[in-house]
């Protein structure tokens, strides 16, 4: 049977000897078969279906890199174990495989996904990427090939009343009463305390397997006080500096960030005045210099810019009703938020790319913070109302180089008390 799809994503992996050299492949097409991206992998030693889930995931990450969140997709693959599992209808069993599961279910969460049994020979050019990342382990290379051929021709299709992320001032809900109280990284609701939250044994936790790589550990500070933030306007790429309470709140996180258990060993910050005091507390603090990566910048709200929310509804009515129900639509003269998503994702790749291994404190605003949480969790946009970011509050999230992300704060505000 047919399936009307936008994208298609071939993948595979194997192994010689099951376990043995492993490696992985796969392809991205459009659904007239144009090849847009292709990845693949050696990885050491490891066993067939963990090569077989490493190639679906890379396929997922290369749709996401070419913007195509929410659009529909066939996952076509000649692992019946991997189908099966991702489709719900075959339990994971082996615990190996859980985390992998895991990682790849949150991706697949953010399309609307069909899941496809092919014969091999219908999948020969993830098979033939799988086979030349095996060639290389069995020689004991490290080897990676990613490519992405061209940009989908058409944005992705995202659902319709897909919920934004808060705003930075607003932050439409920041003058709400929150109906859940933000979740501790040990699970209890309220505010983390200090020195358990962000713990720094990064080798694994919970319930994942013990990693073999050291986690690049991400510590997402919000900026402090801004006299916008102080009357509920929207605060996007305008430039307000921070207040004596927003230094204050600045010079609170530095000083827990330069003691233990924490140890800070990069600062990047937003190019944003209130952030880049923020993070230049830290920098004074720890002895580090400020990196400045300009896809960490808040939303850009356009015309509403230091506008209240009350404000905007009663002068854009139609405009903040589009824009509320559609993450693709943006303010007058402004950027969608599915737009900030995509440079958020790219900022994030940068960094842990660059500083593999390493704990960095990462300044920014409301809506990226709450967006990396989100990619993190493999949550659907509508989580981001689930969400509650106070200034100056510290949130952390781990990223394994073989294994899923893991969100290990929320929200804490124990250096505020």
């Amino acid at each position: 049977m047919t399936v009307a799809v936008g994208f298609i994503v071939e993948a595979d992996g194997g192994s010689r000897g099951n376990p043995g050299p492993a490696g992985y492949g796969a392809v991205v097409k459009d659904d007239a078969g144009r090849v847009l991206a292709e990845a693949a992998e050696s990885i050491g030693t490891a066993t067939n279906n963990v090569a077989e889930y490493r190639g679906l995931i890379a396929g997922l990450r290369a749709l996401l890199a070419l913007g195509a969140e929410g659009g529909q997709v066939e996952v076509r693959m000649d692992s019946k174990l991997v189908i099966e599992q991702m489709a719900g209808r075959w339990k994971v069993k082996h615990e190996g495989l859980r985390p992998l599961a895991l990682e790849a279910a949150g991706l697949a969460r953010r399309f609307r996904v069909t899941w496809t049994w092919v014969p091999r020979e219908r999948n020969s050019h993830a098979d033939r990427l799988a086979n030349e990342a095996m060639d290389a382990a069995a020689r004991g290379e490290t080897w990676q090939s990613s490519e992405i051929t061209s940009a989908p021709e058409s944005a992705p299709v995202v659902e319709p009343g897909a919920a934004p992320p808060n705003t930075d001032a607003p932050s439409l809900f920041d003058d709400v009463p929150d109906t859940q109280a933000p979740v501790a990284a040990d699970g209890r609701a309220g505010t983390a305390a200090a020195g358990t939250a962000t713990s720094h044994d990064r080798r694994g936790h919970g319930w994942m397997p013990r990693a073999s790589h050291a986690a690049t550990s991400l510590l997402l500070l919000r900026h402090g006080q801004t006299p916008l933030s102080v009357e509920k306007r929207f605060s996007g790429l305008g430039d307000p500096s921070l207040t004596p309470t927003g230094l204050a709140q600045a010079e609170a996180a530095a000083l827990r960030l330069s003691r233990q258990p924490y140890e800070v060993e990069v600062i990047v910050a937003s190019p944003l005045a209130r952030a880049r005091q923020t993070a230049e507390a830290v920098a004074a603090r720890t002895g580090l210099t400020v990196l400045v990566d300009d896809d960490l910048r808040e939303t850009d709200f356009g015309e509403w810019e230091g506008h209240t929310f009350a404000e905007i509804q009663q002068r854009w009515p139609r405009e903040l009703a589009a824009w509320l129900a559609d993450p693709d639509v943006a303010p007058p003269g402004g950027e969608s938020f599915a737009s900030t998503a995509r440079r958020v994702e790219q900022a994030r790749d940068r960094i842990v790319k660059a500083h593999e291994g390493r704990s960095v404190v990462v300044v920014s605003h409301v809506s990226p913070i709450k967006m990396l949480v989100r990619f993190a969790l493999g949550a659907p946009p509508e989580a981001l109302y689930r969400m509650h970011l106070d200034l100056a509050c510290l949130s952390a999230i781990d990223y394994y180089a073989d294994g899923p992300a893991v969100v290990r704060a929320l929200n804490d505000t124990a250096h505020l008390s």
